[in-house]
């Protein structure tokens, strides 16, 4: 059940939002943790028992942690314990259900080389959002141990963080810490409520007006052998993915934000306009930022970030862009695509990131979106030769190759609209007219509500209306993060 289904906009949403208005505030955090756990099962049926005992586990571990004090030398020794035995806990749950089929299958090419027969494992079933309910789960422990944030004594309420539904299944990974306030005692009012469901539309229409149509695109150009390829239609594919797996993913945590204060619970950002970046650095500092500042917190800086040599810095970078790729997927492709991101920060520190801060901006622009493009190829093809015979047709490099497919044989009108609609507002160009328009001042209160709420109104509801349609008619309408 995702955001975008009809099961969830038409019952499960209606029903959760009046159960939980209705209801005392005592009750309110026991629906909200009943909803979770029933919206995670109805996806997962037996992995939700997966989930418990990750609550369960992570909970335990909190709690003796937290009674243990950092100041007495025994103790805190005892501390370091419980939290290496936690993240190991959870890092094998990740690692059996992630990682088991992997490394498997990479075992038996190794034996078949030595002529010794495969170990065969019946292939272990990814549960949706794990990756990031178990980030999750990490950095709270990490937290208590760094007394950042007390242990949590209710069962109930970590378990309520953990498997919060709007964030669950796509993110952002919310750290503990900005949340448990919230938790504990959080404020409702029309106009967070109002702000929510503006937030949730918009983000509804990223995914079903721009994110699907481009989708589309992509999945029919990357199901082709790349032999049948031309290079503008290799490049229209992974443009459309581009836009698409923004689009998509922006479009999860806007609707995550909006839910999140439909309810009460105020979520960080997790995107800020990437594609405007003019540098990697500057990348990884808009693009899944819950995620980027996850590593940088909890891996990256524990290794030394950069207050260290400029090869360990180099080779910090390497280990959390290697471990950012593999968290993305079990595959060598997403190893690749990360340690790219990472080649690319290293020679940005090292050589050309002095250079290049003195170059004519649009150079810059180019330059960030280039690589983040390339690099998107081995995100999306299925295996590294299929990446490299794709790169292969994207520069010409396939010799007397058959093109049999062309652009407009692969665009549809749709697609047209979302290419172009994607391109603009993958700038910031909707906040720039918005703090253009609030800098009018209106001469009595009928205007303000004439010429600001009403278009608004008008805007959301028309948005709604679109991304509903769409919903109800189209049936193409995937969950791209199944591997994640």
């Amino acid at each position: 059940m995702l955001f975008s289904y009809p099961t969830f906009l038409f019952g499960f949403l209606p029903i959760i939002l009046t159960l939980y208005f209705l209801s005392p505030w005592k009750a309110k955090n026991a629906i909200l943790l009943a909803a979770s756990l029933f919206f995670y099962a109805w996806g997962e049926s037996f992995y939700v028992l997966v989930m418990i005992l990750s609550i369960l586990s992570n909970h335990a571990f909190g709690i003796r942690i937290g009674r243990l004090s950092s100041n007495l030398p025994n103790e805190n020794k005892k501390r370091k314990i419980f939290l290496a035995y936690g993240i190991t806990v959870n890092l094998l749950l990740l690692g059996w259900f992630k990682y088991a089929n992997f490394l498997f299958e990479n075992i038996n090419v190794m034996l078949n080389w030595i002529d010794v027969t495969p170990i065969i494992i019946k292939d272990v079933h990814l549960p949706l959002g794990i990756s990031f309910f178990t980030f999750q789960a990490i950095s709270y422990l990490v937290d208590v141990y760094r007394n950042v944030t007390p242990a949590q004594p209710s069962r109930y309420k970590l378990g309520l963080y953990i498997s919060l539904f709007p964030q669950l299944i796509a993110g952002p990974i919310v750290r503990y810490h900005d949340v448990a306030g919230q938790i504990e005692k959080r404020t409702h009012s029309i106009e967070l409520f109002s702000s929510g469901v503006q937030r949730f539309v918009f983000g509804l229409a990223k995914k079903m007006l721009v994110a699907n149509p481009l989708g589309l695109v992509a999945d029919n150009v990357f199901a082709q052998t790349a032999s049948d390829l031309s290079s503008p239609v290799a490049w229209l594919g992974i443009i459309s993915y581009s836009l698409q797996i923004y689009f998509d993913f922006s479009g999860y945590s806007d609707m995550a934000i909006g839910l999140g204060r439909m309810f009460g619970f105020r979520f960080l950002e997790n995107f800020n306009y990437p594609y405007i970046s003019k540098s990697i650095q500057e990348f990884w500092t808009r693009w899944h930022i819950s995620l980027s500042t996850w590593f940088r917190d909890y891996l990256y800086f524990p290794l030394g970030g950069s207050r260290v040599s400029p090869s360990r810095t180099y080779f910090n970078l390497i280990i959390v862009f290697f471990l950012c790729g593999f968290w993305h997927g079990a595959s060598w492709n997403f190893i690749v695509w990360g340690l790219i991101h990472g080649f690319f920060l290293i020679i940005e520190r090292a050589w050309i990131g002095k250079h290049l801060a003195k170059m004519w901006a649009p150079f810059r622009y180019f330059y960030a979106v280039f690589v983040v493009t390339i690099a998107w190829v081995f995100f999306r093809a299925d295996t590294l030769p299929d990446a490299l015979a794709y790169l292969s047709v994207m520069f010409g490099m396939t010799g007397d190759a058959r093109h049999i497919y062309s652009v407009s044989y692969m665009i549809t009108n749709e697609a047209v609209i979302g290419l172009i609609i994607g391109i603009v507002f993958s700038t910031p160009l909707h906040p720039y007219i918005t703090r253009k328009l609030s800098q009018y001042k209106y001469s009595n209160s009928i205007s303000v509500i004439s010429q600001k709420v009403i278009p608004k109104i008008a805007l959301v509801s028309l948005l709604l209306a679109l991304s509903l349609s769409s919903v109800a008619t189209s049936t193409y309408n995937p969950f791209i993060y199944f591997r994640f």
